[in-house]
């Protein structure tokens, strides 16, 4: 009875942590084409490349701003070049912005959850 009642308080713990989770966690598909997971924990995030030409290679961090709004770094795999990033959730999309020269200027891109 006991290892019943342990099996579905873990469960409910798991699901629970799904549940919790921060919106821009997840797997990404960028405006190449390629694949980027989103991980972390707290208020720091992590971006690495999954599929496509750069796999492996991490190409950003960020941390919580606000709901669903983040800041941090970006680095664009082509160049190799960092700059600093704001990203923002809504619904199964993440706009991605790189800027240079204090924000005056600036690339971005659309993301879309899988």
């Amino acid at each position: 009875m006991f290892r019943k009642i342990s099996l579905a308080l873990a469960a409910t713990m798991i699901m629970a942590g799904a549940a919790w989770a921060d919106p821009i966690e997840g797997n990404w598909k960028t405006q190449a084409g390629s694949t980027a997971a989103i991980t972390g924990g707290g208020s720091s995030f992590s971006i690495t490349l999954k599929s496509g030409k750069y796999s492996g290679k991490n190409i950003g961090s960020f941390k919580a701003a606000g709901e669903n709004k983040y800041t941090g770094t970006i680095t664009d795999p082509d160049t190799d070049k960092t700059y600093s990033g704001k990203a923002s959730v809504s619904g199964t999309s993440l706009k991605m912005s790189g800027c240079v020269l204090g924000g005056l200027i600036c690339k971005s891109q659309t993301w879309h959850k899988l």
